[in-house]
């Protein structure tokens, strides 16, 4: 009897392990997502969304492309 309530013991020990190894991992995945986040910003000229730092700029005004940025401008 000693011996059942032993292996009883161990399996519910395991099994809270494991359970709680599972959850760990979720945990991990939120830390990744601290990436490093870029503001986006939207063409003046047609409207297409880029990051800030792939863009073109025009005084206060944001362009995708250097020909962009010449249309808009005569």
């Amino acid at each position: 009897m000693a011996r059942l309530l032993l292996i009883i013991a161990v399996v519910v020990v395991i099994y809270l392990l494991v359970r709680s190894y599972r959850k760990n991992p979720s945990l991990d995945a939120e830390e990744s997502d601290d990436a490093v986040t870029e503001d986006m910003v939207r063409c003046a000229h047609c409207g297409v969304h880029l990051p800030k730092t792939e863009s073109v700029l025009s005084g206060e005004e944001c362009f995708c492309s250097k020909d962009h940025r010449d249309e808009y401008h005569q």
